[in-house]
């Protein structure tokens, strides 16, 4: 089995998405290789233990010419299994099945139906506020139209009234004045 065919039976089997599976195996190597690098043990209960071991430098032979060889210092890991291992490969014991796996996804349901609810909720929140601020802004247009309607209004009211009473003044005066002038010329 390799990387992909492992990523691909973690996902199904905990019902992960692939991406998330890729992440958890890459995660867990990173983790190991840390500690063990570190020179610290990495046991996980049932599975086994990842050690740091030390060589030391020594001569070898070449094996085509018997020529003595120098072979440097090196570090390098050593697994055990654990004894839950042991008993599946040399029992025929049953494998274990994974129990927190299934609570690591009802949290990652749970925390998708929260967001999705935040969302919702802060959608509903700016569509109110949007609806206000048009309303408003609604308002604030037809009372300024109103009001632009009414003055306006007014001032043609007021000019109209004005004309027709210069217009009326003008024709009393004119009249007036014809009077006159025809009481004048008849004496």
């Amino acid at each position: 089995m390799n990387k992909s065919e492992l990523v691909q039976e973690v996902s199904k089997q905990s019902g992960l998405t692939r991406q998330q599976a890729e992440l958890a195996i890459d995660t867990f190597k990173t983790v190991v290789m840390r500690e063990v690098k570190a020179q610290r043990r990495v046991a996980l209960m049932g599975f086994g233990t990842f050690n740091h071991t030390k060589r030391r430098g020594r001569t070898g032979r070449n094996p085509n010419t018997g020529a003595p060889l120098k072979i440097a210092a090196s570090k390098g890991v050593r697994f055990t299994a654990g004894s839950e291992f042991k008993d599946v490969l040399n029992k025929g014991k049953a494998l274990p099945k994974p129990v927190a796996i299934k609570t690591a996804a009802a949290k990652t349901t749970a925390t998708a139906k929260k967001t999705a609810a935040a969302k919702t909720t802060a959608t509903a929140k700016k569509t109110a506020t949007a609806k206000k601020t048009a309303t408003a802004k609604k308002t604030a247009t037809a009372k300024k139209t109103a009001a632009a309607k009414t003055t306006a209004t007014a001032k043609k009211t007021a000019a109209a009234k004005t004309t027709a009473t210069a217009k009326k003044t003008a024709a009393a005066k004119t009249t007036a004045t014809a009077k006159k002038t025809a009481a004048a010329k008849k004496r």
